[in-house]
Parts: structure tokens; C-alpha cells; sequence
């Protein structure tokens, strides 16, 4: 089948993910659109993370997947993780502890960008857009959580993704804190035209993207006889 060419979407074309022979998602079709932001919601086990994990090229060998991945047109199974480009947040911000807050920062610009000078200045631009200036000598350690937050953030959009995914990443903050992170991280991914892809467990997550929500879910009286979950899509916000 011929599917029709988005610049810079992130496009799944019957996508399935299997383990041990019993199915967990899929075959999912579904086109997020530069600037977007779609959300995945469903029960644990249902395959969200295990899905991030093959767009991204880390899916564990003893899984197996079915389908088309393409983002921007090309096909990420022929590129190795390093050469996707695509950013993705934990629910951990992953910080190193050895480094700096600007070291960190720093470790995300990509060698493209060359001169110690030109990857200081987006090193500074990153912290004045995350309002932490002054802040580059900091120990990650003494940061709050959403300052950590926005500093893991900003190391991963300096890397210049084509493509942003979300693993539960406003999960562990407190609920004044998760709104206001929420509208840092939707605002950017918009600003930088990002295909985003969000997994969580919040409805008020879904909520807050304004997009398209699929909802992965399995009938429990099927759990017998496992099959592929469920899909259903609705408009969120």
C-alpha cells in the first residue's frame, strides 16, 4: 500500500509488537503531524513504553515487531539509534551527577555544531529559555525537581531532534508543578514543529496536548487468552 508522505511527521504503518508469542499492541496506523502531539494511554503491559522504545531503536531483542516507521519520510529501521534523531524524556530526568548543569547541557549539542564558542552560546540560549541563567555551574543535585525537569528537557531538544517522545516524564511531580512543565514541554515541541508522542496514565496530560488520544486496553475476561489490545481513538482537551 501507498501511504501519503508528511514532511516531517512521524508515521507507524500497521505496527505491531509481539513477546513470547502473545501479541501487545497493534497493528497500529497512525501519522503524528510536525508540531503535534499524540498520547498513548492503556494499562501497564499493554506495549506504550516498549513502543517509544522501537521508534527509538533500543526495543529489546526478545520482543518482536511488525510494520513501517518513518519520520520525515525515512525509514528508521535502517538507521542505527544514533542516527534517528529522536529525543525522548523519562520519568527520570537522567541527569549526569559528575557533570555541571552546563556540562549536561552541553553533552546534548550535537558535534555538527563545531567551536567551543558556538556550543557555549547554546549552552547559554538553553538556559535563558529555561529561566536558569546564572545557573550553568550548578551541581545537578541542588536544582528542584522542575528545574532538573526543564534543564533535561532543554539537553534534549539541544540535540536537535526530529521527533520528541514522552515516557511519563510530568509523573513524578507534584500536581502545581506537573502543569506548569506540561505547558514548557507542549510549548516547545510546537515552537520546534516536533511529531510528539506521549505515554502516561493521566488523563490530565491527555488533556492538556489538546490532540488525538488512543486508548490501549484489553478486555479482562480475555486475559485467558491474551490478544491484541484494543484500539480506539478521541479527541482530548
Amino acid at each position: 500500500m501507498t501511504w501519503p508522505r508528511l514532511a516531517g511527521a512521524l508515521e507507524l504503518h500497521q505496527v505491531g509488537l509481539e513477546l513470547n508469542g502473545r501479541a501487545l499492541l497493534g497493528p497500529l496506523d497512525l501519522v503524528v503531524a510536525p508540531g503535534e502531539t499524540v498520547t498513548l494511554m492503556g494499562p501497564s503491559g499493554s506495549g506504550k513504553s516498549s513502543l517509544l522504545a522501537l521508534i527509538c531503536g533500543t526495543l529489546d531483542p526478545a520482543f518482536r515487531s511488525s510494520g513501517e516507521i518513518r519520520l520525515d519520510g525515512s525509514d528508521l529501521a535502517a538507521l542505527p539509534p544514533e542516527r534517528r534523531r529522536v529525543g525522548i524524556l523519562f520519568q527520570d530526568d537522567l541527569l549526569f551527577p559528575h557533570l555541571s548543569v552546563a556540562e549536561n547541557l552541553a553533552f546534548g549539542v550535537p558535534p555538527w555544531v563545531r567551536g567551543r564558542k558556538a556550543r557555549r552560546q547554546k549552552v547559554r540560549e538553553a538556559l535563558a529559555e529555561a529561566h536558569l541563567e546564572g545557573f550553568g555551574g550548578r551541581d545537578p543535585a541542588t536544582l528542584s525537581g522542575g528545574q532538573r525537569a526543564r534543564v533535561a528537557l532543554m539537553r534534549t531538544l539541544l540535540a536537535e531532534p526530529r521527533a520528541l517522545l514522552l515516557d511519563e516524564p510530568f509523573s513524578k511531580l507534584d500536581v502545581a508543578l506537573r502543569a506548569r512543565f506540561r505547558r514548557f514541554v507542549f510549548d516547545h515541541a510546537r515552537a520546534e514543529g516536533l511529531p510528539t508522542l506521549l505515554v502516561t496514565h493521566d488523563p490530565a496530560d491527555a488533556e492538556a496536548t489538546g490532540g488525538v488520544v488512543l486508548k490501549l486496553g484489553e478486555d479482562p475476561a480475555a486475559e485467558a487468552a491474551p490478544a491484541a489490545p484494543a484500539l480506539s481513538k478521541a479527541t482530548g482537551g
